[in-house]
């Protein structure tokens, strides 16, 4: 998963204006899209298909993290993005400031293709502002001959056995740093709490004389060469192709997380926006995502493409929407999300 917190809203689309009127018969050659997304998270030659199949010629910018493009989006001057890619909470805190054009469904046909269980996600119930992209979850990783064991907890991380000390990392983006001390103390992902926030430092400060590392990017790298042995990962970034490597969701539980489109208020090519996530959601384009990215899709139909070799080699592919959506999901959380930045500060410090 590409995402971090934060944000500065409270409701799902708290505060928008009222929707602009589209024209479904608007001529699409006419208008022009930039997209801001991940790099290397959708097709290279996404843009040129979709100026083929409809009209319109596309830009695309890439943003590093979810703060990035929230800066940008947020800029006085205006951003001149039209469609981006951004995590659940941060749509929800973007909607929350009235930033972003709700979904006109019409003209997002393809909308049928999509689970009807992603439209629970509680960053945006009913998916009123914002298209869900990809979802997972977050759990361990674990090299099978080097730990000994089947980890199933996330004690195992964070109160790990002496042989596993030195060999542990976990994820440095704030809201995932936090899940295991938050799933082991029996607390939500999306508390505000000051005494439950106090605990779980405790519990992270504690747990930092076992690490390896702080690492969101090459924790992969670390168990295929035996640096590390166990590692908090987003399921899709588990390296199970490797037959030494395997990955479990604990027993405390864990996140759902997702990722989405939004098309901006400001932008003046709503139309063509919204023809591009529906081109999308078709299901042999939207498939590439889990066959190249190994992230599953809430969509049935490109899930129904994928190679069943695929699903063997990375079986957190085959995880079904209820078993996702047994985890909390992740949301925005406001002013208080500077809480939490100042802890993770103050954890991974020295």
């Amino acid at each position: 998963m590409l995402a971090g917190c934060g944000g500065g809203g409270e409701s799902a689309g708290g505060g928008s204006a009222a929707p602009a009127k589209l024209d479904p018969e608007a001529d699409l050659s006419k208008q022009r899209l930039t997209v801001s997304n991940w790099d290397g998270y959708m097709p290279e030659d996404l843009p040129a298909r979709f100026r083929t199949a409809v009209g319109t010629p596309v830009t695309v910018t890439k943003h590093a993290t979810n703060e990035e493009i929230v800066a940008r989006l947020t800029a006085a001057s205006g951003s001149g993005v039209d469609v981006a890619f951004v995590s659940g909470q941060y749509a929800q805190a973007l909607a929350a400031q009235g930033l972003l054009e709700p979904i006109h469904r019409e003209l997002v046909p393809n909308l049928k293709n999509l689970d009807p269980l992603a439209s629970r996600l509680a960053h945006d119930k009913g998916n009123a502002y914002s298209v869900p992209y990809t979802w997972g979850t977050t759990g361990l990783c674990y090299r099978k001959d080097l730990t000994g064991f089947t980890p199933d907890s996330w004690n195992d991380l964070l109160k790990p056995r002496d042989g596993l000390k030195k060999k542990i990392t976990m994820l440095k983006t704030e809201r995932w740093l936090f899940l295991p001390a938050q799933k082991v103390l029996g607390y939500s992902v999306n508390t505000t709490d000051g005494q439950q926030l106090a605990q779980v430092k405790e519990l992270l400060l504690s747990a930092k004389k076992g690490l390896l590392a702080y690492d969101d990017t090459t924790f992969g790298d670390r168990l295929r060469s035996g640096e590390a042995a166990l590692a908090e990962a987003w399921d899709g970034w588990c390296p199970t192709d490797d037959e030494r490597i395997g990955f479990v969701v604990p027993k405390e539980g864990s996140d759902l997380w997702a990722d989405t489109m939004v098309v901006l208020k400001s932008s003046k090519n709503k139309e063509a926006a919204h023809a591009f996530i529906n081109y999308v959601l078709d299901a042999k384009v939207h498939s590439w995502v889990a066959s190249n990215i190994f992230y599953k899709v809430p969509n049935p139909a490109a899930m129904a493409e994928l190679d069943p070799a695929l699903l063997k080699r990375y079986p957190a592919l085959a995880m079904t929407a209820e078993e996702l959506l047994e985890g909390e999901s992740v949301v925005d959380l406001g002013s208080a999300s500077a809480d939490y930045t100042r802890i993770v500060t103050e954890v991974t410090a020295g």
